[in-house]
């Protein structure tokens, strides 16, 4: 099964120098028959491009918590067992959860298939976002037009064997 485990670039650092992401629990994203229920669609690129987006996501929410990261989100794709990752039953149809699921332990750093980070470009806006991230959770309609804005911005693809150009 393919999940999408939302980071920073020094998580991503971090995980490179550990060889794993972890230490479990970790929180991710995957094709989940909620988000496919939501998403309305059979065709799986879509649906876990839609993942990727649900963990984009949470990528910024991770940034906003951390105003000392690099303004980048970061999302790495793994494959993990079948059954390794699960959604919370209890949360199926709440909106925030869609796709997510959770991974109970570390994840080798060589499960992983891609890496997915905003252009450098991109920084700006993902600054701004972030930082207005906390008064668009509270309603603040211009806020949540500055957070959307985020979603303009495609992450680029990297290979695994590109990740230390990319925390260097």
């Amino acid at each position: 099964m393919r999940v999408y485990v939302p980071l920073t670039l020094s998580g991503l650092a971090e995980a490179h120098k550990n060889g794993e992401l972890g230490p479990g629990p970790l929180d991710a994203f995957a094709v989940t028959p909620a988000l496919r229920e939501w998403y309305v669609s059979d065709d799986i690129e879509e649906l876990e491009y839609a993942a990727l987006n649900r963990a984009a996501q949470a990528s910024l929410r991770q940034l906003a918590g951390h105003p000392e990261a690099a303004r980048r989100r970061v999302v790495v794709a793994v494959d993990v067992a079948d059954g390794a990752a699960v959604a919370d039953p209890d949360r199926g149809l709440d909106q925030s959860a869609l796709g997510e699921v959770r991974v109970a332990g570390p994840v080798p750093l060589s499960k992983a298939g891609a890496v997915h980070v905003d252009a450098a470009d991109a920084e700006a806006d993902i600054a701004a976002a972030a930082a207005a991230l906390g008064a668009a959770d509270q309603g603040d309609d211009d806020a949540q037009f500055t957070v959307d804005g985020a979603e303009d911005h495609d992450l680029m693809w990297f290979g695994v064997q590109e990740i230390p150009h990319l925390i260097g």
